[in-house]
């Protein structure tokens, strides 16, 4: 099932239910009340085969939705890079209750692994957030990746890129205010359960930055540092996502 949603400041997300597949294999059973929502990274959208591949794994637990952020994809609008994102994410967690789903878990990937924190921290309303990859922090440029990532964003001349290289529509506008930052979100996030994933051989954020977030939790997060592993989706392999959804399904409810 595909649809557009709108978002609380009025924009159009692109957004598809594919149902939990029909697999018993007598060491787990489908929920029918649980649902993932899968928040995807920075240049990604729901057509990308990385992100599909990550929603075809989900969907061996339960039913997934997922979205193309703003100016992301088919979706309307700039991306502002984790700020009004928290609104996509909300609009796709509505429409989840809407099919009738009791039991939401938010997943995300690096942009939205930062945006799933921020989101269960300001608006609540979710039974378990799993955040893979996330940064800790805003402005990071401590990596050669994330300089480029600056560079796309902040340079007339990488959002042309963006625009034309990644299909990825950036806001030429700074934040103002800064939004509240993924390390400020995630003591907010309690007594919601909540799994920080990320690998020691990211090249965009190093190990530095699971630990302040996992520290910021006061022991209310479970960390998950992954050996070997790189970065957000494409890192993410099909064990990990296993156990993954595994977590979610034991946590949620």
């Amino acid at each position: 099932m595909r649809t557009f949603l709108c978002t609380d400041d009025g924009v159009s997300i692109d957004s598809v239910y594919d149902p939990a597949a029909v697999v018993y294999d007598g060491s787990r059973s489908l929920s029918r009340d649980l649902v993932f929502v899968m928040a995807h990274g920075f240049t990604g959208d729901v057509d990308r085969p990385h992100v599909r591949r990550v929603v075809t794994a989900l969907t061996g637990y339960a039913p997934v939705v997922s979205f193309s952020f703003r100016g992301h994809g088919r979706s309307a609008g700039r991306t502002t890079v984790g700020d009004r994102e928290v609104l996509d994410l909300a609009a796709a967690v509505a429409w989840a209750r809407d099919l009738g789903h009791t039991r939401v878990v938010t997943v995300g990937f690096s942009m939205g692994g930062s945006v799933v924190l921020r989101h269960a921290a300001l608006h609540a309303g979710v039974d378990a957030v799993v955040s893979v990859s996330s940064p800790a922090r805003w402005y990071y440029r401590g990596t050669a990746p994330m300089r480029r990532v600056h560079w796309l964003v902040t340079r007339p001349e990488g959002r042309l890129v963006g625009r034309y290289g990644f299909h990825t529509r950036i806001h030429h506008r700074d934040w103002d205010p800064v939004p509240l930052s993924p390390v400020e979100a995630v003591p907010k996030i309690a007594p919601t359960p909540l799994l920080i994933v990320h690998g020691d051989s990211d090249g965009y954020f190093p190990v530095d930055h699971p630990r302040m977030l996992a520290d910021a939790a006061g022991g209310a997060a479970e960390l998950w540092l992954e050996p070997d592993m790189g970065h957000a989706e494409h890192a993410a392999d099909d064990r990990l996502l296993a156990r993954i959804g595994d977590w979610a399904a034991s946590r949620a409810g």
